[in-house]
């Protein structure tokens, strides 16, 4: 199977941003104008006790200096995780772009006012789903599932304002964010930005 199809974008290192967000940013637009489908979908791997890797895709939730955010409820595997090991990695692949972003950090939750007004501002369907409160549990059946979405469905016409227990919105505070510009010829493009002191490092890395 094909790789890399297509008219691909030049990066030079040379001239980019200070700043691993303001060049994410430039990028996330860049994949947004050029017709990526959900460029803010991204794979978040935790890891628990036991030191075992979990990976899944969420929603960027936003991204600036304090770092890149993600929400998750609160009895999920990736909250047990974080509560173990408060440590994630986030990776975004733009096919058509042949361009990768990888995000590594520690993570800190928001306080329980920011973490309410994340939940508030998803959709109808996706706060029903989230009041059920049994993500990665065991399922009887499509039914079962049904019946308790359409029980949360009702819950949130009489409480629009209800909010799931344990819902959090996290931050990964990146200690290293990698942009990867894939290559035809396999000569890809690696820069690294290595947080220091006060400021960031960038760095090439070979292929």
């Amino acid at each position: 199977m094909e790789a890399f199809a297509g008219e691909l974008p030049v990066f030079d290192p040379l001239m980019t941003p200070d700043t691993p967000s303001e060049l994410f940013t430039e990028w996330l637009l860049g994949a947004l104008e050029a017709g990526v489908r959900e460029p803010h979908a991204m794979t978040v791997s935790t890891a628990g006790a036991d030191g075992n890797p979990t990976a899944r895709t969420l929603i960027l939730k936003g991204v600036g200096p304090d770092g890149w955010r993600f929400a998750s409820d609160g009895g999920s595997v990736k909250a047990r995780d974080l509560a173990q090991r408060p440590f994630a990695a986030l990776t975004f692949y733009w096919s058509p772009l042949a361009r990768q972003v990888r995000v590594r950090g520690p993570v800190v939750a928001a306080d329980a006012e920011d973490s309410a007004a994340d939940f508030l501002a998803r959709s109808t369907g996706a706060r029903a789903e989230a009041l059920v409160g049994r993500q990665s549990q065991p399922l009887a059946d499509l039914a079962q599932r049904d019946a308790a979405v359409k029980e949360s469905l009702e819950r949130l016409e009489d409480e629009p304002d209800l909010v799931a227990p344990g819902w959090t919105l996290h931050t990964v505070r990146p200690e290293s964010v990698e942009f990867w510009q894939g290559d035809k010829e396999r000569r890809h493009t690696r820069l690294v930005y290595v947080r220091e002191v006060g400021s960031w490092r960038k760095q090439l890395l070979w292929p």
